[in-house]
């Protein structure tokens, strides 16, 4: 038995004086108690879970004896383990018996009770639906248990590196283009009713990668860096030790669930962030089979893409008797590792003169078409213009060899992509043709890429361009049964510094409190507001909108004399100030944004795969699954 223990702070407020004239004492205010969560693991056989699991009461140490008595316990709930014929048996307990799963799972509950204690010791009724009030703890208790699996929809964004510096810089940035000062403004997000905090750490690493990061949220589970769909007891790199270590991810659940499911990133979608919600690979670069190494393929391991159109074969035969349709929408970047190395099978806008990288000869955009033959594939801006989501079943978008375009660059695209929000819109549109509900990951990949370019100005455009498809799909779904959770796989060393003056351009050199001019530096030199601890450094491009055109120039880090330089442009990359090939992640907290149902339960910080949790709460992922089969 495992015992966590929140600190709950009772305060009594004795009295305010007029003036800030000190007042006489108050009496002191009654003693603070602890909120604790039992977890116990539960063997096979008993009632609650008849092949194992864990069970987790929750309540407030009324006694402060440290231990929780059965006279204490406000809430029980239960993660099973499945049986041999429940969602493939030992393929889920990889995760239920995982520890950071169940240590994740016990911070739900922890933070289910803050949030009770909470509500319950404010004063008049406690709101936590938009429908919904009551007014006794006993009912208060009810309701929250009545809000598992309400959630028909969920929805996950994550903006690649969105950390939240970039968050407040894009903030200001905003409203100073809405002809505001900046720092008063709010993105679509800042709105949401509920936030917390995500501790981003890998469990091999202090400072992350986006492949562990994405596993944690989408499986519950922490794990290395560089491997997909896996736990820490793989190594990377190493096919053979795929087998017995692969994770169910919520993606997974939902389809087995019967929901309809989708995915976008404006990165490929081979990349690490989208890959882990469909693929378990040894490493995320194995994006074709062109990347993987030769004894990984001889031990039969496949790449990411041929993992992608291959999910729902590959679902099915993982769970015997499962029948699901595949995922509905998958829209992104990353065309070239589902063509042949063959100009014959060249995009009309290929900018290489061979798009495709795979060296097996296969077409994976017609394997798809084969089979899904009313499906519709689309590679650019006037296919996606074409659809019709009201009978569209399928969609499979690739709109770039590589990458999408930056948001700043997207109108310079050879035959035109859509934005992030336009394709939210579509695949909400086309995903709520399912009367049992849908899940949906969005990433705008493309903030990450712009950081590692060391320009700010790409990457808080595309934290703008994300923020539209928050609002997009706020519009077309309703609190009452869709949850979004908008959050970040790891943040950048990207600083806001010096002490500007309200209104300050966000982008521009510091100019001090009172001041006309800019500051200057112990050096006699200006700096700007925003910058990075490490990159390539000083870039002034004019108004190029490619972030990635830095890096056909030399690393330049460093101070520079910017007296005569416009550091607003497009094309401005800031100083760096260690000289670093690509700019680095930071190993700060990230911030979790959510409303809906199971939203109040993200408060506090916490470890990123709680966030598996809450969705599983919302939509009741697991036992709909585990009911599906």
């Amino acid at each position: 038995m495992k015992i966590f223990t929140l600190s709950v702070i009772a305060l009594t407020v004795a009295g305010l004086s007029a003036c800030s004239l000190d007042g006489d004492d108050g009496e002191t205010g009654a003693s603070g108690v602890n909120s604790l969560t039992v977890h116990t693991d539960l063997p096979q056989g008993d009632t609650h879970c008849p092949n194992s699991g864990v069970r987790f009461d929750s309540g407030l140490d009324a006694n402060a004896d440290g231990q929780l008595s059965d006279d204490e316990i406000a809430d029980t709930s239960y993660v099973c383990a499945p049986g041999s014929n429940s969602l493939g048996g030992a393929a889920l307990l990889t995760s239920v018996n995982n520890d950071w799963f169940q240590a994740a799972a016990t911070e739900v509950q922890a933070n289910k009770q803050v949030w009770l204690d909470a509500t319950n010791s404010s004063t008049g009724t406690a709101q936590i639906t938009s429908q919904g009030q009551v007014n006794s703890k006993a009912e208060l208790q009810a309701m929250v248990e009545n809000l598992r699996g309400t959630a028909k929809n969920v929805i996950l964004f994550v903006g690649d590196g969105m950390g939240i510096s970039t968050i407040t810089a894009a903030r200001i940035l905003d409203g100073q283009m809405n002809g505001l000062q900046g720092e008063e403004h709010q993105l679509s997000f800042d709105k949401f009713p509920f936030a917390g905090l995500a501790k981003t750490y890998n469990v091999d690493a202090q400072t992350p990668d986006s492949a562990g990061t994405m596993t944690a949220m989408m499986s519950g589970v922490k794990t290395d860096v560089g491997v997909i769909g896996v736990n820490e007891n793989i190594e990377r790199g190493d096919c053979s030790t795929v087998a017995g270590n692969e994770l169910v991810s919520a993606l997974e659940l939902a389809e087995i669930a019967g929901k309809s499911t989708g995915i976008i990133s404006t990165a490929r979608i081979t990349h690490a962030t989208p890959a882990a919600t469909y693929a378990k690979s040894a490493d995320r670069n194995w994006e074709d089979i062109s990347d993987m190494p030769q004894d990984a393929i001889a031990a039969g391991c496949t790449d990411i893409a041929a993992q992608l159109i291959g999910f729902e074969a590959s679902l099915e035969a993982r769970y015997s008797g499962l029948d699901v349709d595949g995922i509905d929408v998958v829209m992104g970047g990353g065309r070239r590792h589902f063509l042949p190395d063959d100009p014959a099978f060249n995009s009309n806008d290929a900018v290489s003169e061979v798009e495709g990288d795979r060296n097996d000869g296969r077409d994976l955009t017609a394997e798809w078409q084969n089979m899904y033959p009313t499906g519709v594939y689309v590679t650019d801006e006037s296919g996606f213009n074409g659809l019709n989501t009201e009978t569209t079943d399928k969609v499979f978008a690739l709109f770039n060899e590589s990458h999408m375009q930056y948001a700043a660059e997207r109108g310079n695209d050879v035959a035109g992509e859509p934005s992030v929000a336009q394709m939210t819109e579509a695949a909400i549109n086309v995903l709520n043709n399912n009367a049992e509900g849908f899940f949906l990951m969005v990433e705008s990949g493309r903030i990450d890429h712009a950081h590692h370019a060391g320009n700010a100005y790409g990457a808080l455009h595309d934290t703008l361009a994300m923020a539209e498809a928050v609002a997009m799909a706020d519009e077309l779904t309703s609190d009452e049964d869709t949850l979004i959770i908008v959050t970040a796989d790891h943040g950048h060393v990207f600083t806001i510094a010096g002490y500007p003056k309200r209104g300050n351009p966000i982008l521009g050199k510091v100019v001090n409190v009172g001041a006309e001019e800019p500051a200057l530096a112990a050096d006699d030199l200006p700096y700007t507001t925003v910058g990075y601890a490490n990159g390539l450094g000083f870039r002034n491009l004019g108004e190029e909108t490619d972030s990635d055109e830095g890096y056909n120039y030399d690393i330049d880090a460093g101070r520079k004399d910017l007296r005569e330089i416009d550091t607003t442009t497009p094309g401005y990359h800031q100083e760096a100030l260690v000289p670093l090939s690509s700019e680095t992640h930071s190993g700060e907290d990230v911030s979790i944004h959510a409303k809906g149902p199971g939203a109040f339960l993200i408060n506090g910080t916490n470890e990123q795969s709680v966030i598996f949790h809450v969705m599983d709460f919302a939509a009741d992922l697991v036992a709909e699954a585990d009911r599906s089969l």
